[in-house]
């Protein structure tokens, strides 16, 4: 007990030494609808970016069907709801996955955050501010669609990554989130990707038709993050309960992946621009509230 206490003690301490605070980004990883691949994505990304030298968490907010977990075969020993309930430390409840990396799973112990009551927001936002300057990434990866929690999210994150397929209805579910979150703060920076396409072409050609129309429409710019293969080695992982970018890192997704990871950290802006993890709470207090 003393040793694990002492480690969680360093672990704050580092946080807090002069010149080595991080800026955390805040990045939520939204969908249109469910079944896109979106919490695949969020948790090979974060693999993905530790190999680039990140420092990730990963914050599975999908409440009630948090399954980031289940897709890295893990059993957590507690959750983001024991957290608030029980009154835990946000240290002892991260959990390491593969390769070290840091997350919080998401439990169900009720299905909204608006379900929560004024002291239990007051602490989960207390403990949440201690990943200020922990992590350089913070990944959110929210419910699918666009629930009212997680449309304040969104709102508050620094980037969204909006993940979409090639078929009709999933652009245009995706397209709707942009025009509802867009309607709501004009300033939000949205990276579109399109998952599981035939060819990249196909996936370029898609979100080029994507971009024309929000700018036309919503007169609002999108980024083009890229496009995903198709790929088996995907659902083969799944089935395993092991991240397809550490079973299969010579696919094709995994070398796309790799692509994606380094073109965000590569376009990572100054962090002063980043609202980081406080401004994400300072946002998100207000929209609940």
């Amino acid at each position: 007990m003393l040793q694990d206490q002492a480690y969680h003690l360093r672990r704050l301490s580092n946080t807090l030494k002069p010149g080595k605070e991080k800026h955390s980004r805040v990045v939520t990883i939204a969908s249109g609808k469910g079944g896109v691949g979106k919490s695949n994505f969020t948790l090979n990304f974060a693999l993905s970016l530790m190999e680039f030298g990140q420092k990730v968490v990963v914050i599975d907010l999908d409440i009630g069907m948090a399954n980031l977990d289940i897709l890295m075969g893990a059993a957590p020993k507690a959750n983001l709801m024991d957290m608030i309930r029980e009154r835990k430390s946000i240290w002892s409840v991260l959990e390491k996955g593969p390769l070290g990396l840091e997350y919080l799973a998401g439990g169900s112990g009720f299905h909204s955050l608006f379900q929560m009551t004024g002291e239990e927001r007051d602490y989960f936002f207390e403990e949440l501010g201690k990943l200020h300057g922990y992590a350089d990434v913070i990944l959110i990866d929210t419910g699918a669609g666009l629930t009212i929690e997680a449309q304040r999210c969104h709102l508050a994150a620094d980037d969204i990554i909006l993940i979409t397929t090639p078929e009709p209805t999933s652009m245009a579910d995706a397209y709707s989130v942009v025009k509802i979150l867009h309607s709501q703060k004009k300033s939000l920076s949205f990276h579109l990707l399109v998952n599981r396409v035939s060819h990249q072409r196909e996936g370029m050609e898609a979100a080029g038709k994507f971009k024309m129309a929000v700018q036309s429409f919503l007169n609002k710019e999108l980024k083009i993050f890229g496009a995903m293969p198709d790929d088996s080695h995907v659902t083969k992982s799944v089935l395993k309960q092991v991240p397809f970018y550490l079973e299969y890192p010579r696919s094709p997704a995994s070398a796309m992946l790799k692509k994606l990871a380094e073109r965000f950290v590569n376009g990572i802006p100054d962090q002063q621009e980043s609202g980081g993890i406080k401004g994400f709470i300072r946002s998100l207090s207000k929209l609940l509230h």
